[in-house]
Order: C-alpha cells, then structure tokens, then sequence
C-alpha cells in the first residue's frame, strides 16, 4: 500500500513537471475560460447561470481525451511496459497511477473554475454544491474511462493525438455548453447523447442526481471498463 501511495505521488509529481499535461489539464482550459467566459457573460444574457458547468465541461473534456492518452501511450507503448513485466510489476498500475493523478489535476482545475467564476463573472454557484461535486467526480471518472480507450488502443502518439481530437471536438461542440442544444439537428442532437460531456453537463446542471442523466454515464462507464480489461489482457499476452 506505501508503494502504491509513493506511486501515486511521485505520479502526481511527474505530471505536474509534464508540459503536456500542464497545459492540457491547467493553461488550456484555464485560458478557455477567462477568454470565453467574458464572452457568454456579455453577449448571452443569463449564461452565468451554468457558466460554471460549462467551462468545467469543457476543462475536463479536453484534460481527459487530449491529456491523458499520450501519458498511457508513453508507458505501454514503449520500453516502460518491458520494464514493468521484467520486474513483475503488474500492468494495470501505470493504468491506476496516471488515472489517479489525471483525476486530481482535472479536480483542481474545476475548483479553480468554481471558485473563481463569480468572483470575475458573477457567475451562479450550484444550488446544491454537494450534488454538484457528486456529478463532477462521476463526470470526471467517465471522461477518464473514454480516454484510457484511446491511449490502451492506440500506440502511436501521432494517431493518439487524432483520434483525441476527432472524439473531443464532437464532443464539445455536441454537449450543449457552446450553444442550446435544442438549436441543434436531430442528428446531432442524438449524436451528442453517445458523449459523456453532454450528459455530464446535464448532470451537473441539474438540482438532483436525475436517474435519466446518470445511467448512460453509468452505461458509459461500465462499456469502457470492459474494453479496457480486454486491451489490458491482450497487452499482458503478448
């Protein structure tokens, strides 16, 4: 357990040092935010409302799928993966250690977003800040899980980076936190629903954990899980 906690934190550590991960989890949506945010307040009467929601939406979204994949890819798409099976040191932690810390990051920046919004954009808080943090922490999970597809399946950075992108643009663009998404297609409306960032945006804007936002991410989730397990077994028996 002291090994698995010293992991974590020299995990934690590396990450922070990670230019990559610097940028994806804090500069990036951070810059999103104080750029963007003056721009719904001004031109989108009564943004503020979920002003919050959307740019930690967006914030994770971006941390999860463009973020983490190149650290996974960095582990069993290289050397480290040989070192690891040399040393008996089972696969799955490189897996558990960078999602751990990609979790703590994407936390923090959403509470820099959460308690910095009203102060620079009279943004609303939650109603109900402990059911807010609850969903965060879902969202955050399962953004996390549609990630570790990517970098487990992928091992080549240059195509981690595009099939990042090509499920992060949809994603945003879908989820309803740039525009209402009653403005959208059909089509896209439903094209949206298959992305974690639409429903996460739900459920956090929502007073109660609403049964019918927080099963598909729990549908997500599990999906993920078990694709995951699967790249994880193949990867063990080669």
């Amino acid at each position: 357990m002291k090994a698995f906690v010293y992991g974590l934190f020299l995990q934690c550590i590396l990450d922070i040092r990670s230019r990559a991960m610097l940028i994806t989890c804090y500069i990036v949506p951070l810059l999103f935010f104080a750029v963007m945010g003056g721009i719904f307040t001004s031109v989108m009467p009564g943004s503020e409302l979920t002003l919050i929601q959307s740019m930690t939406v967006f914030g994770v979204t971006m941390g999860a799928l463009i973020g983490l994949p190149p650290s996974l890819v960095e582990i069993y798409g290289s050397s480290i993966k040989k070192i690891y099976q040399a040393n008996g040191v089972p696969l799955w932690l490189g897996l558990a250690l960078t999602n751990l810390s990609a979790y703590f990051h994407l936390f923090v920046m959403s509470l820099i977003i959460y308690f910095t919004a009203p102060v620079i954009f009279q943004a609303k808080i939650p109603a109900n800040p402990g059911q807010y943090f609850c969903s965060l922490a879902v969202f955050i999970a399962v953004s996390l899980s549609i990630a570790d597809i990517i970098g487990l399946a992928v091992k080549d950075q240059a195509k981690t980076s595009m099939f990042s992108i090509l499920i992060f643009l949809p994603s945003i663009l879908l989820s309803g936190i740039m525009f209402p998404e009653n403005l959208l297609p059909e089509l896209f409306r439903i094209a949206g629903r298959i992305f974690p960032a639409s429903w996460g945006y739900r459920l956090m804007t929502d007073r109660s954990f609403a049964f019918e936002n927080l099963w598909p991410m729990a549908a997500i989730f599990i999906a993920a899980s078990i694709i995951c397990t699967v790249l994880m077994k193949n990867m063990r028996d080669k």
